[in-house]
């Protein structure tokens, strides 16, 4: 898919990419919403300290950039080889949390009926089988990263990135349009789950807003 259509599909479902969004959005649910799943405390350190960290650093690293003050994050990953890693690892930082918050809710919401789930039971048999691949593939994150799953022009894809790369990057190995993303960074769920990564990632599924992510998909198609 090119570059420009994954752009186009990204600002169709209001991922905040608009030159106006360098903003640091407030949580779309109290700290302790996700509870059981995803502790408040945890909440609290990861959306106060780390979101709001990358997003400090990344905006005193585009100060006096005429550009990266005025371009939107898509414009920016677009072009993110030619801009100092700093811009990189906190502008995605910045980007990625916001979208990984707004991909869950206080109890989930099942996957609707509909073209998203379709394609998921075509290319995995089953939402069962989707989410054992989408599980193994976060367990496999070596160290600090993400796991997505994108939409490209070959459908539906499981991707991992490092650090706080993302699929919109044009030094990504897999580009495509973003429907959920998993943290699986450690300060994302240590101080619940310890070294317990594979409950943390069982966890998190049970939280996921599934009607998010099919109208994410259902904008990506259009």
């Amino acid at each position: 898919m090119k570059n420009t259509i994954v752009l186009l599909g990204i600002l169709l479902f209001g991922l905040s990419l608009s030159a106006q969004t360098h903003v640091f959005k407030p949580l779309p649910y109290g700290y302790d919403a996700l509870e059981p799943y995803i502790d408040a405390q945890t909440m609290e350190i990861h959306y106060s300290r780390h979101h709001q960290g990358y997003y400090n650093k990344f905006m005193a690293t585009i100060k006096g950039n005429a550009f990266l003050e005025r371009a939107s994050m898509a414009d920016i990953f677009a072009r993110i080889d030619e801009f100092p890693d700093a811009v990189r690892n906190n502008g995605g930082g910045y980007w990625n949390h916001e979208f990984f918050w707004e991909g869950m809710t206080n109890g989930g919401k099942p996957l609707p009926d509909g073209e998203l789930k379709n394609r998921i039971v075509k290319q995995y048999g089953s939402f069962e089988e989707f989410v054992s691949a989408f599980s193994e593939s976060a367990l496999s994150v070596f160290g600090s990263g993400w796991t997505w799953l994108i939409a490209d022009e070959n459908g539906l894809q499981i991707v991992n990135t490092a650090n706080q790369d993302n699929p919109l990057m044009n030094t990504a190995v897999q580009k495509g349009i973003p429907l959920l993303a998993l943290d699986v960074w450690e300060h994302a769920y240590y101080l619940k789950y310890q070294n317990k990564r594979s409950d943390y990632i069982a966890n998190f599924l049970k939280v996921v807003d599934w009607q998010k992510v099919d109208a994410r998909y259902r904008a990506a198609q259009k």
